[in-house]
């Protein structure tokens, strides 16, 4: 179990946490595995999301939903070391994205519940624990950001082309306009 827990804190390095640091935090963590295919979180799932992951082994692929449950778009696909669900440690509220398994998958999960027995056992830890992940969120956000302005150049671009289009389509056919 002593091995388990080094190799976790060795995984929380995105969290620029000291040794010591991790050790506490894995202390509150537990294992799980999903097979190769498990969608283990679902966008719009409103029960059972108050916890987050750290990724011990394996990959997954993160998407949204995009017109419909048929249709979503990769987000992002995360390895060994990243953490998944952060705000729903935070705030419980409904997920964002689904979350599949694309290889077989090791995970430590922290729950709400264990990030409040740290903040009440180890406040300065819980404090350093927590502005790691504000800090991963405000990179999320800033990432999000940066796609949004990408996306908003592609729509104006789309949009000047259709303007270029339909204004030829009327020069071809005058006779049609009233």
């Amino acid at each position: 179990m002593k091995k388990r827990r080094n190799c976790w804190s060795r995984q929380l390095r995105w969290a620029d946490l000291s040794p010591s640091d991790a050790r506490v935090v894995v202390g509150f963590m537990t294992p799980k595995r999903f097979k190769l295919g498990t969608v283990f979180i679902k966008e719009g799932a409103v029960t059972h999301t108050d916890f987050m992951m750290l990724i011990l082994d394996g990959e997954v692929l993160v998407q949204n939903e995009v017109a419909s449950a048929d249709d979503s778009m990769v987000m992002s696909i995360l390895g060994s070391g990243n953490i998944i669900g952060e705000r729903g440690v935070l705030d419980g509220a409904p997920r964002s994205a689904t979350c599949t398994a694309t290889t077989d998958l090791a995970v430590a999960i922290l729950s709400r519940d264990a990030l409040l027995k740290i903040i009440l056992d180890d406040a300065p830890v819980a404090a350093r624990l927590m502005l790691a992940i504000s800090k991963r969120l405000s990179d999320r956000l800033r990432e999000a950001n940066r796609k949004i302005k990408t996306l908003g150049g592609l729509s104006r671009a789309l949009q000047q082309e259709l303007d270029v289009a339909h204004k030829m389509h009327r020069q071809s056919k005058p006779d049609l306009l009233l």
